[in-house]
């Protein structure tokens, strides 16, 4: 195993790198070695995510792909916690399929999606590191599995709603913690700290090796890339500490108006309070730290996924 650190971030190297064609090769063989197929970029999109600001980029489409089948594929990089996160890659892919029909085309037109989300945060709890969604529709007395028909170069086949429906596809890099066993597992770890086998054959990893070391930066591009480091340690700091005072606020809250009521019913009301008033209070908390920060209205309104005007009133109360 080589030294930890000697690779760019994956996350700096999908805003300013990988976008070049020469490296598509880097990405092709991480998606090609999570759906275990073979995968073609086919350009980069412009988006939100491509921004130069570091406040600008936040949780955007970054590639479109298409698998041996013909089916799109988009890539996100998530960097910090979001509220309404599977609303958001939900909207994505809804997006990615209307944009890739014509008006006037027949619904055959329309392509199966993958959305896979690397996510350098952490979302909900689970005890693996790479989670697969699909929709599947299944009887609710029987329990079967439906099959449609569909017509396909002429013919009538039966599909399963998961063969047209989106797939999602979320990689949790924080909770990977184990020895590479797999390709992917040897991705996860690259992801997580930067480290790549000495003999890997996974596909992708060898470009990374050869392109992505920290080494090759020149002195801007380092210092360029240091600040982005500096700026996510700023934010998940911010998020951590407005999380953690808020939580506290609203178990002190929910204690003190549960004695005040009394036994059972006022322990069950207060501590519902307390933690409803702990959890808008983490909102502010966070609204205001992030502005202390130095994060203007609009980031944050982007980040927490509250009004202008809310924050408005946050951070100015009369």
């Amino acid at each position: 195993m080589e030294k930890t650190g000697n690779y760019i971030r994956f996350d700096w190297a999908m805003k300013h790198m990988l976008r070049d064609k020469a490296n598509f090769g880097i990405l092709e063989g991480l998606i090609s070695v999570l759906l275990n197929d073979d995968v073609k970029i086919v350009e980069i999109l412009e988006s939100e995510s491509n921004q130069d600001s570091d406040n600008d980029k936040f949780n955007r489409v970054d590639i479109k792909a298409k698998n041996s089948k013909g089916h799109l594929i988009i890539v996100e990089v998530q960097l910090t916690r979001q509220l309404y996160y599977l609303q958001r890659i939900l909207y994505g892919t809804c997006k990615a399929i209307t944009e890739h029909i014509n008006i006037g085309d027949k619904y055959d037109q329309v392509k199966k999606v993958y959305s896979i989300s690397i996510l350098y945060c952490d979302y909900g709890q689970g005890d693996d590191y790479v989670y697969r969604g699909e929709t599947v529709f299944k009887g609710i007395h029987t329990g079967n599995n439906l099959h449609v028909n569909m017509k396909e170069n002429g013919v009538i086949i039966q599909h399963l709603p998961r063969e047209v429906f989106p797939e999602y596809y979320l990689l949790r890099v924080n909770t990977f913690d184990k020895s590479p066993e797999t390709y992917l597992d040897e991705w996860m770890q690259y992801l997580k700290k930067g480290t790549i086998k000495e003999d890997t054959h996974a596909p992708g990893l060898g470009q990374v090796r050869e392109k992505l070391r920290l080494l090759s930066m020149t002195a801007e591009e380092r210092r360029a890339y240091d600040e982005h480091m500096d700026n996510i340690m700023v934010q998940n700091d911010v998020l951590d500490t407005a999380r953690d005072e808020g939580r506290a606020e609203g178990r002190a809250e929910g204690r003190a108006e549960g004695r005040a009521e009394g036994l059972a019913e006022g322990l069950a009301e207060g501590l519902e309070k307390g933690l409803e008033k702990g959890r808008e209070e983490e909102r502010k908390n966070l609204i205001r730290s992030m502005f202390e920060k130095g994060l203007d209205e609009n980031t944050i309104s982007g980040i927490t996924n509250t009004p202008l005007e809310i924050i408005r009133n946050i951070l100015s109360p009369e």
